[in-house]
């Protein structure tokens, strides 16, 4: 059966752990380790399926008794800590949508996410309450902050109910990312998306194969992200398995932490793999439980040397937040082809084209754009909703009735598909998406700066770099340099920030005045040696660190 025949109307993300909960009481599921508790300064402890829902529970009832409803929207900025997914259950029974904030991101952008989604409560750790609290008032759209241990204030909005679409099919969430804009996308997802994501997990099958018996899998990325929220989250969930949520990727301690997790399986970016490898070889890199890793962007050469060294297969994937479930391409059977960027071929429930830039198909072996749609009556079965305020960019990016990843892929003979080149005009940086057209708009705004053009240039640790050229009114100084990365810290997520700013006399332009980016990647590489290119990679920090 497809899940379209199986997903009732009325399942919920809180209902599908509801029901697992009562499969499966006495199982962990949410786990915090040590380390990860000491530096949230929590407990360390297995949060079991019957106490989950125990505290879930409770919360509906708080928020319920202060008058929350369906159809508002709660900001929650917490870390990876196991009170992001309790809240969210909670809200979620109540027919609330959540909105995940990156802890990274500083003033401008918490304004505009605020102003954009009009949150009804913002909840956060105590540190960052003045900080939603400040970015509310300077949106426009005000609302009450509270700490993951309060008691919900009451309900004071004026929010409208969802009409008559069914339970699976209402906002659950909504995700911001970054795209070829200047402003983030919020990318609205329906439970429906959430229960697909499980579902897709759960029955992937060949290597990265999900039993019944009591799996775990250990994850160091973002609860903010779709990959951790979505897919390592819902997995475990749907087969009644246990969650390991890190706060981040420690290289140090990687393998310990996998070790006490007892996690069959870990998820991964392209930059853990390179930093495990660097580490000297030692006994003990099999010991552990892990069947199968399950990421994207290994550098190729390091795939099978990988695997050969700590014994078990990394399954490289794509997939977007926008495609969810509904289009996901995973090299989970044989053959993989590694060390070749090989994503392996589309399986039955995903269709898909390459196409040149005539819009014509790509030959085997030509570099095209993916177009991709779900298999079926629907071709957005999985997918987000909307971008949200935007309906020209939801149609821009279904024109034609395929989805429009931007993603340069080939085909080979075989069917397989194969990564070449990331989206126009985006970034990517240790997992993250930058726009380089939101770094120029805030790097034009400090003072004296009269053209500034953002592109990528290769780092061996982090995949990309953030390089910024410059046409400044004033001194071309390193002094000057770090003043602008400084005041960029103070607006931005550190990751946006420039790693290397260069002060030229002009950026590529075409004859209308825009930037020639092709030509302005060339550019930052040939200027990553040049005298006025300052190197800004060591402050570029998180906040606190």
């Amino acid at each position: 059966m497809t899940d379209q025949e199986i997903i009732h109307p009325s399942v919920t993300v809180y209902s599908t752990l509801a029901a697992t909960a009562a499969r499966w009481p006495e199982r962990a599921f949410l786990n915090t380790l040590p380390e990860t508790a000491n530096i949230y300064g929590i407990a360390a402890r297995e949060w079991r399926y019957r106490e989950t829902m125990e505290e879930v529970d409770r919360l509906i009832a708080l928020y319920r008794s202060a008058g929350y409803r369906a159809g508002g929207r709660v900001m929650l900025l917490l870390e990876n800590r196991p009170y992001f997914f309790l809240h969210w259950f909670a809200l979620n029974a109540l027919g609330l949508s959540v909105v995940p904030v990156n802890p990274d991101l500083q003033s401008t952008e918490l304004e505009f996410i605020a102003g954009h989604a009009k949150p009804v409560l913002g909840i956060t750790i105590p540190s960052r309450v003045p900080d939603l609290e400040i970015a509310g008032h300077a949106s426009g759209a005000p609302f009450p902050v509270m700490t993951f241990d309060d008691s919900p204030p009451p309900f004071a909005s004026t929010v409208v109910a969802p009409g008559d679409l069914p339970p699976l099919m209402r906002e659950a969430a909504m995700l911001y990312t970054s795209g070829t804009t200047g402003t983030p996308k919020g990318c609205v997802l329906s439970n429906l998306y959430f229960i697909a994501a499980g579902h897709w997990y759960a029955n992937a099958g060949g290597y990265c194969t999900l039993n019944l018996e009591g799996e775990g899998l250990i994850t160091p990325l973002p609860t903010f992200h779709m990959n951790a929220m979505a897919y390592s989250l819902m997995a475990m969930i749907t087969v009644g398995g246990c969650l390991t949520a890190l706060d981040r990727f420690h290289p140090k301690t990687w393998w310990k932490s996998v070790r006490e997790s007892r996690a069959t399986g870990l998820h991964y970016l392209g930059v853990m793999p390179a930093i495990l490898m660097s580490a000297p070889p030692s006994s003990a890199d099999r010991d552990h439980c892990v069947r199968f890793g399950f990421g994207a962007g290994i550098d190729a050469t390091l795939h099978a040397p990988f695997e050969e060294r700590f014994g078990f297969p990394l399954v490289e994937a794509w997939a977007m937040t926008e495609t969810g479930a509904g289009a996901v391409i995973a090299a989970n059977l044989e053959p993989r082809k590694r060390g070749t960027n090989c994503l392996g071929r589309p399986r039955g429930d995903i269709e898909l084209r390459v196409v040149n830039e005539n819009g014509n198909e790509a030959l085997p072996g030509e570099p095209g754009e993916l177009l991709v749609r779900h298999a079926g009556a629907d071709p957005r079965y999985g997918f987000f909703t909307e971008y949200y305020k935007n309906r020209e960019a939801t149609e821009e990016a279904w024109e034609g009735g395929w989805f429009h990843t931007g993603d340069i892929v080939r085909r080979d003979g075989d069917g397989d598909i194969f990564f070449v080149d990331r989206r126009k005009n985006v970034i990517r940086r240790s997992g993250e998406n930058i726009s380089v057209v939101e770094v120029e708009s805030v790097l034009c705004r400090f003072p004296g700066v009269l053209t500034v053009a953002v592109a990528p240039v290769p780092d061996d640790i982090r995949g990309d770099e953030v390089f910024a050229c410059i046409v400044l009114d004033g001194e071309h100084t390193e002094v000057q340099a770090r003043a602008i990365a400084d005041w960029c810290l103070e607006r931005i997520a550190y990751y946006k920030v420039p790693g290397y700013i260069a002060f030229v006399d002009e950026v590529p332009l075409t004859a209308t005045q825009k930037i020639q980016r092709g030509e302005l990647k060339h550019l930052a590489l040939r200027l990553l040696a040049a005298p006025r290119t300052v190197d800004l990679r060591s402050i570029k920090k998180r906040r606190g660190s």
